[in-house]
Parts: structure tokens; C-alpha cells; sequence
């Protein structure tokens, strides 16, 4: 059994040039945590040497450690293993980047976030940079992949290894690059010693403008490719243009100042959107689509024997597009049963919890919510089981429009992520993301909800 101090490793989350990130688990409670491990990288170190970069990795540790804020990752222990520093963090088993579907092809489309979620995610971000700025820190580096975002939905920033104090310089070479291609400000690239709060600012405009259009602006505002928000996702508006103008300018100086000034800006922004949001929801509901014969190319029942699936393998066998979202979509006719509990779907021949367990599990405690849905006879049943991906992915919807966001939801929208019975390896299996409409893995230990399902005899 492999440790780090007294942490036993239970996997490896990633690694950059300076260091290694494990999942551990503290011996005796098991609490698992994110445990940083300072092991640079052969070109980094060559680039920096060992003493520059192990003073920038305890640096980094003290950031962290003097930053309290429900929106920055909390620091919970600090120690050396082999005479190499280490320190240890909470965990969090999601990113905004894993959400969204951003790959190392950062310019690829990702995955879309609705309006009034990338609202909460941005206005969450700011609180948290205005706590840094406050302290003289600037991040440098901030991306979806370095929001964690918790099983509460909220935002946790991570990753100080780019951070810089006011005032501080920058000495390693001149060609090295501070920061992530694309997030990164200009002045920042040219410049790493120019970075200041206002880097950080355009870095959350053009996540804010990913999340609301699934792409990224590749040409600066006032370039005659730049595509403006509005053109790309019908439910926004030239106000959503002002912001995200503001945001991404090339010139800080006609950026926001600093983070309150954007944080103002978002609010009203946010009231713009509910005024909106008030005025669609008085209109007459538009016509129904026509009837879709999507549901009769699918083969039905639907498979609720688990497997075992490489991810290599699980877009051709879960039916998934290349960014793990359904490429068919089942037409449900469901039915709320009297008690209000259960919901059946006729089309499938699927009964489901309406809402499901309370708080997050991880994979192998959710066998035991099952089995205790199963002892009470939760609905009058005792045949629950957790679902197949097949089947969780008939609860799916094609992206919201505004109109449809009017209607209130027949599902318990709490449970967002909903572990299924199918499995990636022994250690990790797979689950839906309800809100954003597409099939992830984790592994067992993964904070996720259940909603268990059975069939119609």
C-alpha cells in the first residue's frame, strides 16, 4: 500500500510541471482528500531549477493556506515525504472543465451551461477572485479546469502554482508562458509582470462566454470574425454583447476595473435576464413539435443488465456523440402516480423515483440505498434497482430553450448527478449528468446521487 506521509494513495487526478496530484485517504476515517506532491517535471526543472520551483510550490501552500473563502479550495495539512514538500486539500471529484467537455484541444466546442447556471458559476468565480485581490494575489491562471465545482454546486477556485503577489516579479526565463492558451490576457502572454487583477477578469469573460455559446471567441470584439454572444445562442441579447465586449477587450484599460465592478455589472445583467425570463413565461406556450419517431429507433426495452464499458467503447455503446451527449433522444409519455413518488414512462415501460436519495453517495453506498428502498417497499414495490446508462439516458432532454424553462420540472431537480450501474473498471463506473445532458465516469468513491428505477411487470 503506497503512501505519502500517512496518506494512502488511492489514485492519480493529474500532474503539471511542477507537481503531482493523488487522491488519498487519511487512515482510520477514510476522509478522502487531494494531496499536491512536489515532483517536477525534467523540463521544468531544467527551465527553473529545483530551488525556484520547490519556493514557488511552498509559496503556492501559504497562498492557499491564508485565503478562507467558501469559494477558494481550503488547505488542510502541509508536511514533507522523501524531503519533498507536500501539502493537502479538500476534494472535489468534479471540474467546469470535465462539465463543459473541454479537452486538450481547448478550441474544440464543448458542452453548452444554461443561462442562469453560467449567471451563479461567474458571480461564484468573482466572489472568490475578490477575495484574492483583496490580499494583493493575482491567480494568472484561471480556467474551467481549475473550478472544482462541489457535490452543492458550488464553486471552489484551485491551483495558485501561476500566482503572483502585487508588487512581486516574475524571474524565470522570458519565453516561458504564464497562464493557459485562449484564457490567458494579452498583456499577460507579452508579459507575465503585467498581469493584474484585470488579467484574472478576462480570464472569467471568456469562460462566461463559453459557457453561454459552447465555443470560444477566437478573434478579439471589433475583429470582423469575432462572433458576439447573441448571434450564438438565441436566448441572449446585445446586453449580453456589452458584458462579454467588456470582458475579453484587449486593452485592460477598458476592461472592469477590478471584480466588484464586474460582479455590479453581473447583477444587472442577472436582473436583465430574469425581466426576460418574466415576459416569456406570460406568452402563449408555442405549438408542440410534431410527433418524433426518435423513440422507435431505439430498441426497446431498454438493457438493465449492467456492463462493464471502456470509455474508448461507450460512445458506440451508450449511442453518444463526441461530447458523451445522447445522439437520440426518447419521447417520453410519463405519468406521476397519486402518491407523488413514483413517475412511470409509458414509453419505456420504466418506473422511476421522482426525487431519490437526499445527499450524495458514492457508487458502492448506493447498492445499500437500493437495497433499503427494496426492504421499505418504497412505492409499493420491491423490485428497485440503480439504472443502466441506457436507461438513465431516457430521462435526457435536447438543450432548454427559454419557453421550456417555464415549465416547472417533473423530476426532483436536486439530483443532479446520477450514479448508474455500469461500470468503467473495478474502481470506477459510470454516471448521467441530468442537468447537462450527457454520461461521465468517476470513480466509486465520487459523491453523486441515486435514483433507482424498475420495470413495469
Amino acid at each position: 500500500m503506497k503512501r505519502i506521509g500517512r496518506y494512502i494513495i488511492r489514485g492519480l487526478i493529474g500532474r503539471g510541471g511542477m507537481a503531482k496530484i493523488f487522491k488519498v485517504e487519511l487512515p482510520g476515517i477514510g476522509k478522502i482528500s487531494a494531496l499536491k506532491y512536489f515532483d517536477p517535471d525534467p523540463l521544468t526543472e531544467k527551465l527553473l531549477g529545483e530551488n525556484r520551483l520547490r519556493d514557488l510550490f511552498v509559496t503556492e501552500a501559504r497562498t492557499m493556506a491564508g485565503l478562507n473563502h467558501p469559494n477558494i479550495v481550503a488547505i488542510q495539512d502541509f508536511d514533507e515525504h522523501e524531503e519533498k514538500p507536500f501539502y493537502v486539500m479538500e476534494f472535489f471529484a468534479n471540474n467546469l472543465g470535465t462539465m463543459i467537455g473541454e479537452s486538450y484541444r481547448t478550441e474544440k466546442p464543448s458542452r453548452r451551461i444554461a443561462v442562469h447556471k453560467a449567471l451563479e458559476y461567474t458571480r461564484q468565480t468573482l466572489n472568490g477572485l475578490a477575495c484574492m485581490h483583496d490580499a494583493g494575489i493575482y491567480h494568472r491562471d484561471i480556467k474551467p479546469f481549475n473550478l472544482l465545482v462541489t457535490a452543492w454546486d458550488t464553486i471552489r477556485i484551485c491551483d495558485f502554482g501561476l500566482s503572483k503577489l502585487r508588487g512581486e516579479s516574475f524571474d524565470g526565463p522570458a519565453n516561458l508562458n504564464v497562464g493557459s492558451p485562449y484564457y490567458a490576457a494579452p498583456e499577460q502572454e507579452k508579459n507575465p509582470d503585467a498581469a493584474d487583477q484585470r488579467a484574472d477578469l478576462y480570464a472569467v469573460g471568456m469562460m462566461f462566454y463559453r459557457m453561454l455559446t459552447g465555443v470560444l471567441p477566437l478573434h478579439a470584439p471589433g475583429h470582423k470574425s469575432y462572433r458576439p454572444p447573441s448571434r450564438l445562442n438565441s436566448d441572449l441579447d446585445n446586453h449580453w454583447d456589452h458584458f462579454i465586449d467588456r470582458s475579453i477587450s484587449v486593452d485592460p484599460g477598458d476592461r472592469f476595473p477590478d471584480s466588484p465592478s464586474m460582479l455590479q455589472a453581473l447583477d444587472k445583467l442577472a436582473r436583465h435576464w430574469q425581466d426576460q425570463m418574466e415576459i416569456a413565461c406570460r406568452l402563449p406556450s408555442p405549438d408542440p413539435p410534431p410527433p418524433s419517431d426518435a423513440v422507435d429507433k431505439v430498441r426497446l426495452p431498454l438493457r438493465h443488465a449492467p456492463l462493464k464499458v471502456y470509455p474508448r467503447q461507450a460512445g458506440r455503446v451508450f449511442g453518444l456523440d463526441r461530447l458523451w451527449r445522447p445522439k437520440t433522444y426518447l419521447r417520453p409519455d410519463y405519468n406521476m402516480k397519486p402518491d407523488g413518488q413514483i413517475v412511470e414512462d409509458r414509453s419505456t415501460g420504466l418506473i422511476w423515483q421522482r426525487s431519490g436519495s437526499k445527499t450524495c453517495l458514492g457508487w458502492q453506498q448506493a447498492a445499500g440505498y437500493v437495497d433499503h428502498l427494496n426492504r421499505e417497499a418504497f412505492g409499493g414495490r420491491r423490485d428497485w434497482r440503480l439504472p443502466t446508462v441506457d436507461e438513465l439516458i431516457s430521462l435526457l432532454r435536447p438543450p432548454q430553450e427559454t419557453q421550456q424553462l417555464c415549465i416547472a420540472p417533473l423530476f426532483d431537480t436536486h439530483q443532479r448527478w446520477i450514479w448508474s450501474s455500469d461500470r468503467r473498471s473495478f474502481i470506477a463506473a459510470y454516471y448521467v449528468d441530468i442537468e447537462l445532458g450527457f454520461v461521465g465516469w468517476q470513480d466509486f468513491s465520487a459523491p453523486f446521487y441515486v435514483r433507482a428505477v424498475c420495470s413495469v411487470e
